[in-house]
């Protein structure tokens, strides 16, 4: 069966009763349709003298372009500690409309580890990200409008760094001319999960934190060199009004009905790549387990959840579940080329243990990077129907020799909870203990030093190389107050280094650092290393192409 005929197979139980498993009241859970809805934030506060679950992460190594499995093992992980009596709930971001109809055609999980309503899950959920999209682009409007109107407050045009926002990947709009005669300008469109307004959106600890943060976005410089703030183009109250329900955390189910929480999307690479601080908060209260993922590899969306999101939210890890498959590890040593659409080479698909020894130096760094943040590591091994049981158990055995205090195969895409009951046993044990977490560095650091440790012990880089543009952007940030703040890092998620092509443990390169953008509402500073687009380009053959309405029936077809 396809992921799709999979979900559709489920019978979901209707959202209040998703609700009433977290002891959620009726009141407390607004219906969006009969299985997905939003709890309202009056919940966080009823429930904050309850004693807080164990928060597991759930973080991968560096993946090929099919992915991991994260999302999958995260879904399968959660099920798999209800079957063992446990309440558990996941909590997950909302998949992109870019993925969704560029590489991957779905985000919501997969085989019998998904939560539902998928196509729904998958297309506009709640409509959280139109929401963004809108409240992104009215701030821009606002801008034009006031320069249009006489410049008021002495915008300097040419130091403008606010974009445009679009819900869908489109290389064209990277550069863009506004305006029209000798007043136009260079400005572009970023995609809504890399907008400063998703990220807010997904920090933000309540509405009035949301609307003080809207006020604090810093859309480019005056003459004078003095930041421009948002609150005084009298946009942020707006903003906030088109976000208002968008705050909200959204509550769905897995396949095997038990409570997910699908909020906010800000992507891995070039965002801060975690759900909501919200829905965590609500849910830590909730169950005895909450299972969060974070984007991509530990070096893009775990070290971020480590140094930015935690450092909000005052939230804990009890543990991280480092994913792992055989045919990435192989990929990392050389064993073959994943290309999209076409078949996996028999040298990742099938036995190949030097290639596999090779890439396993891929998983130590990813090991290691969760290690020193002072987190137990279980690594999870994400089985496949073909992969031979010897290289399975050897990878399990030589994770723990890295330093993985457990190591478990699972198998939920084919088995669902059942097929993660071992894993989850792993994650009991593991998280049992007290954890030691600890930021990676402190934030009234120099914003170069911050950058060179992110780059020198989560990637491995043996320095930091800082172009012009960058350097006179550190020093802006400096100069007007915003040094001490945590470093977003951009960069492909294929590699541990900038360069995708680089696999495997690379040594000995130098981390190039483009530009380093301001977002002052967020609260973090981005770095961006050179190659890396904000606004992503479909692929040769889109997954949008496979995608569409079954006249027969008038059912969606084509999600995965």
């Amino acid at each position: 069966m396809t992921d799709i005929e999979i979900a559709r197979a489920c019978q979901p139980l209707p959202i209040q009763e998703i609700g009433k498993q977290l002891g959620l009241s009726p009141d407390e859970v607004h219906p969006y349709g009969r299985y997905k809805g939003k709890v309202a934030l009056s919940a966080l506060q009823r429930l904050s003298g309850k004693p807080q679950g164990r928060y597991i992460l759930v973080t991968a190594i560096n993946p090929t372009p099919l992915g991991e499995g994260k999302t999958t093992t995260s879904v399968g992980l959660t099920m798999g500690l209800c079957r063992l009596g446990q309440r558990a709930v996941v909590t997950l971001r909302q998949p992109s409309l870019g993925p969704v109809f560029g590489i991957k055609g779905g985000g919501t999980g997969g085989g019998y580890a998904q939560v539902v309503p998928m196509e729904e899950i998958n297309l506009h959920l709640t409509g959280d990200a139109h929401a963004v999209s809108s409240a992104h682009n009215l701030l821009s409007a606002f801008i034009d409008n006031h320069l249009f109107h006489g410049n008021e407050l002495g915008i300097d045009p040419a130091r403008l760094s606010w974009p445009r926002s679009l819900g869908v990947s489109d290389r064209a709009l990277r550069g863009i001319t506004l305006g029209e005669g000798a007043g136009n300008r260079k400005s572009q469109f970023v995609i809504t999960e890399a907008s400063e307004v998703m990220a807010i959106l997904a920090l933000a600890s309540g509405q009035a934190d949301l609307r003080q943060r809207l006020g604090q976005i810093v859309i480019g410089l005056k003459n004078d060199g003095k930041p421009v703030l948002a609150e005084e183009l009298g946009c942020a109250g707006s903003m906030a009004v088109l976000l208002k329900e968008a705050l909200l955390p959204n509550l769905v189910q897995t396949l095997e009905r038990t409570p997910a929480f699908v909020h906010t999307g800000p992507f891995g690479n070039i965002a801060h790549g975690n759900c909501s601080v919200l829905s965590d908060a609500m849910a830590v209260r909730c169950a005895d387990y909450v299972v969060t993922e974070a984007g991509f590899g530990s070096d893009l969306g775990a070290e971020k959840f480590f140094n930015i999101k935690c450092r909000i939210s005052g939230l804990k890890p009890a543990a991280a579940v480092v994913v792992a498959t055989l045919r990435a590890l192989k990929l990392h040593g050389g064993g073959g080329v994943v290309k999209v659409g076409a078949p996996l080479p028999t040298t990742l698909t099938g036995s190949n243990p030097e290639a596999l020894a090779r890439g396993f130096a891929n998983l130590e760094q990813h090991i290691e990077n969760v290690k020193v943040h002072g987190i137990p590591v279980v690594v999870a091994v994400n089985a496949f129907k073909d992969d031979p049981a010897s290289e399975l158990e050897w990878v399990c055995e030589q994770s723990r020799k890295a330093g993985a205090v457990e190591a478990a195969v699972s198998t939920h895409h084919a088995d669902g909870g059942k097929g993660s009951e071992e894993l989850a046993r792993a994650v009991i044990r593991a998280s049992a203990g007290r954890s030691s977490f600890a930021h990676l560095y402190d934030v009234t650091w120099p914003i170069k030093q911050k950058i060179e440790t992110i780059a020198t012990r989560m990637y491995g880089a043996v320095g930091v190389s800082f172009e012009e543009q960058a350097e006179r952007q550190i020093e802006s940030a400096q100069r007007l107050g915003y040094g001490e703040l945590p470093i977003c890092m951009a960069k492909t998620p294929l590699s541990l280094s900038h360069d995708p092509a680089l696999k495997g443990r690379p040594t000995g390169f130098t981390l190039p650092i483009k530009e380093v953008r301001l977002l002052a509402g967020a609260g973090f500073l981005t770095a961006v290393c050179s190659g890396i687009q904000l606004m992503p380009g479909l692929p040769k053959k889109p997954a949008g192409e496979r995608i569409g309405i079954d006249p027969r029936t008038g059912e969606i077809v084509g999600l995965s």
